[in-house]
């Protein structure tokens, strides 16, 4: 067997120890490719999908894994585990190892089973609070940042309601030759939105939201933007593939700190942009791309275009390289102080710096030979 899975492969490989565990494809005659996502109860869906190859031919099966919030990750793996075995019990079963197999069911409490109605007292919703302090200090500076944030999801068939909020602070002292230098940034926000399920294609929501960051020069900041949404590939497919277009429109009005660039110490603006992302998630490899284009209605060439991709590709038996890279072209920074920013600002990181693009790029590769056919595991020191 060949598996391919964002989980514990040594943990399975220790467990499951009926079959033999190969490193590459090539050599097997069972792959198994478990697709994941996030599901609505906060955990994850597990999409198994079994294939045969040789003797296996024409043989697959497909198999499903819902995690929750409150599992623990033993719990997770444990699961994901009797899924996968089950799986394969069609395969051992056309093996020369199918009279070996013994059945076991329990039937404790079958005699009183029946179907139930689950009574959820959060209706589908899900919460988190979170909160972090770092603090760290040395003789000629100190360091202080707090982060605190709740978040709320609600997901069902047809509708998703998401909000969150946040605050965050970060502050800094450097004590040189007698001077000391202070840096202060403050964040503070809340979001939401609220989607809805049209088709098997077709999706439209409404996204709004206030901010409030020093960084960037906001006293405050709020937005409504209503959106529609179309996927190529039917939604129940996202976890192999996807090619989404999404399109949203809406208004914008900015209260600045500091008199902009422009002039400006508050201004409303209409703005819209068009998102274009694909992914791909197949046993040759997997490829993400994501294309946001976006400007101001009522002055076009104040634009922004965003690009991030990744290119994984597995090449020969062992062998895969993977390409990652990203460009941003800003022509939208409407929200700049006026004047030149000073040496402090800049090595402090107290305001937002003009700049045109910023851009990424990276590449690796990795290549494993040796023994395919090891199912011994083995974590001593």
């Amino acid at each position: 067997m060949f598996l391919d899975c964002n989980c514990e492969k040594r943990y399975i490989q220790q467990e499951i120890d009926f079959v033999s565990h190969v490193r590459d494809q090539g050599l097997a005659n069972v792959k198994l490719f478990i697709y994941d996502i996030a599901n609505g109860s906060g955990g994850r869906t597990y999409k198994l999908e079994f294939t045969g190859a040789g003797s296996f031919e024409g043989t697959t099966n497909g198999l499903s894994f819902d995690s929750t919030a409150n599992m623990s990750s033993d719990e997770v793996r444990k699961g994901l585990l009797q899924q996968i075995k089950t799986g394969l019990l069609k395969y051992v079963i056309q093996s020369d190892v199918a009279d070996k197999i013994e059945y076991n069911i329990s039937v404790e409490g079958m005699k009183d089973r029946q179907d139930i109605n689950f009574d959820d007292p959060w209706n589908n919703w899900i919460f988190e609070v979170r909160g972090e302090v770092d603090v760290s200090s040395e003789a000629s500076r100190n360091q202080f940042r707090y982060e605190l944030g709740f978040e709320s999801d609600r997901v069902t068939e047809k509708w998703r309601i998401r909000g969150d909020m946040e605050m965050s602070r970060f502050s800094s002292r450097f004590k040189n030759d007698g001077e000391e230098f202070t840096s202060e940034r403050e964040r503070y926000s809340a979001r939401g939105s609220i989607v809805r399920s049209l088709s098997d294609h077709w999706s439209a929501g409404i996204f709004g939201g206030a901010v409030h960051n020093t960084y960037t020069n906001l006293n405050i900041s709020t937005d409504f933007r209503p959106a529609i949404e179309y996927n190529i590939f039917p939604y129940r497919e996202v976890l192999r593939r996807e090619i989404v277009f999404a399109y949203k429109i809406g208004f914008i009005y900015n209260d600045y700190m500091e008199t902009t660039i422009f002039g400006k110490d508050k201004e409303s603006i209409f703005s819209h942009s068009i998102d274009v992302g694909l992914r791909f998630r197949q046993p040759w490899g997997n490829v993400f791309t994501r294309v946001t284009a976006s400007t101001f209605l009522n002055e076009w060439s104040k634009n922004r275009l965003e690009i991030d991709s990744y290119l994984s590709v597995r090449i020969l038996k062992g062998l895969s390289v993977r390409f990652s890279g990203d460009l941003k072209l800003i022509q939208d920074q409407i929200n700049l102080p006026a004047g030149s920013a000073s040496l402090e600002d800049v090595l402090l990181q107290q305001k937002q710096i003009a700049t045109n693009f910023e851009v990424g790029f990276g590449v690796g590769i990795s290549y494993i030979f040796g023994s395919a056919f090891n199912n011994i595991i083995n974590t001593r020191l």
